[in-house]
């Protein structure tokens, strides 16, 4: 774990935000073994072999988690937006997080980095 990931993490304001944050930290990490984590752009970012495969943002209202190298994924209909290779979701405040969906979505988008 990159402790500048984790200094992000824990100046997250919001609890909820910074539950969500950690948890798909953790997704992240058992999705993709041997993912590497850095701050780029003030976020987390998750890379394989070099390649952004997630990263993590939060705003005043949303945790967004954007996956990379989504073109060949097939995603559930109004659940993400964004262009063609890469997809965000955006969680609010009160949602819970699909682990079981978003852990299949980047762990198939990072096979191919």
């Amino acid at each position: 774990m990159n402790q500048e990931v984790t200094d992000f993490i824990e100046t997250v304001n919001e609890s909820w935000q910074k539950e969500m944050c950690i948890e798909l930290r953790e997704l992240v990490q058992t999705a993709i073994p041997g993912i590497q984590e850095r701050i780029q752009y003030k976020k987390p970012h998750f890379l394989k072999n070099g390649k952004y495969a997630a990263v993590i943002s939060t705003s005043k209202d949303a945790v967004s988690f954007t996956i990379f190298n989504a073109s060949e994924l097939t995603l559930p209909e109004g659940l993400f937006e964004g262009p063609t290779e890469r997809k965000t979701i955006k969680l609010r405040k009160g949602q819970s997080i699909n682990s079981e969906l978003l852990s299949t979505l980047v762990s198939e988008a990072a096979s191919t980095l």
